[in-house]
């Protein structure tokens, strides 16, 4: 497989990812913003930092006002994770490999461009209709995932595309338990009730089984556990990255070109460093520590991916 292919159909689903992380932090944002007992105190502020590059004066004044709020983190080309920059950047690189992808999966594809392009949509913003926008994206997301998942053949354009998607969901998680459990101090001890812990277990999709699995003491301990080492948790780290290694290991085995060996090397440090740790060993290091490190691994792993098999320099 081409390089120039093999990163767009990387990057197009680690946009896509992105996209849909973003939505479902928005949409809790949103609906938590109207709820008078918002125990962690914070609504529109985690989305508007993580997903902009806005200053602590800038943010504090944007997350006051749910339309502009709304406005600023889907449709404003000034903000570069914006969800419209998002889903071009997207629709770019699924463009560019047509060839490579279903026509089911580019007609998706197209229809939520054509979504986030869509006249009025700022003046349905101010209204009550907001939420159903959101809900409608993140229902074309999920038709995306459902798509892609039926019709994509399992080649190397499919392992491609999962590890951006997983390497993508792997940092957002990671991201989101930063930001929330900053707030703690990162202390395990400084317990917080799960009303304080609603706001990210929803962004995560994870507050349903949360509260299934998961006993009404310690939350702390407990959405750590979830967030970090639930091996049946979608969107935990470890899941992630077990994902993202199988698709590594079959993408250096068909594709054995210089570098791989270091590659599969360097991210196995990395899996294993989640695989065989626990919240002992999360405390003892100190979580803000282990999630920076997970966090600067990473994105140093992506790097070196694309030195590595997409010729970048």
């Amino acid at each position: 497989m081409l390089s120039r292919i093999a990163d767009s159909l990387y990057w197009m689903h680690r946009y896509m990812e992105r996209a849909d992380g973003m939505l479902r932090l928005m949409k809790t944002s949103y609906i938590l913003s109207f709820d008078k007992v918002q125990a962690s105190g914070m609504t529109w502020e985690p989305a508007l930092k993580i997903f902009t590059s806005l200053n602590q004066e800038e943010v504090a004044h944007l997350k006051q006002d749910n339309t502009a709020a709304l406005k600023y983190l889907l449709l404003d080309t000034k903000n570069t994770n914006s969800l419209k920059v998002i889903i071009t950047r997207a629709r770019e690189n699924a463009r560019g490999v047509q060839d490579q992808i279903t026509k089911e999966v580019w007609e998706q594809m197209n229809l939520i461009y054509h979504q986030i392009n869509q006249p009025g949509i700022a003046e349905k913003l101010a209204g009550p209709d907001a939420i159903l926008i959101i809900d409608n994206f993140i229902n074309s997301s999920d038709q995306f995932c459902g798509i892609t998942d039926s019709t994509m053949p399992r080649g190397q354009g499919w392992n491609y595309m999962n590890l951006g998607k997983q390497t993508e969901r792997c940092l957002l998680t990671a991201e989101f338990t930063h930001f929330y459990f900053k707030k703690t101090g990162f202390d395990f001890k400084n317990e917080q009730d799960i009303l304080f812990w609603r706001s990210l277990l929803l962004a995560l999709s994870g507050y349903e089984l949360h509260l299934k699995n998961y006993s009404n003491q310690h939350h702390n301990y407990n959405v750590a556990q979830q967030l970090l080492f639930d091996k049946n948790f979608p969107r935990s780290v470890y899941y992630a990255l077990d994902r993202a290694n199988k698709y590594l290991s079959d993408i250096a085995a068909s594709n054995p070109v210089e570098g791989s060996i270091q590659l599969s090397r360097s991210f196995g440090r990395l899996y294993s460093s989640v695989k065989f740790a626990d919240l002992e060993l999360v405390e003892k290091e100190g979580l803000e520590n282990y999630l920076t490190f997970v966090r600067k691994e990473l994105n140093e792993f992506s790097r070196v991916l694309g030195r590595t098999y997409f010729s970048y320099s």
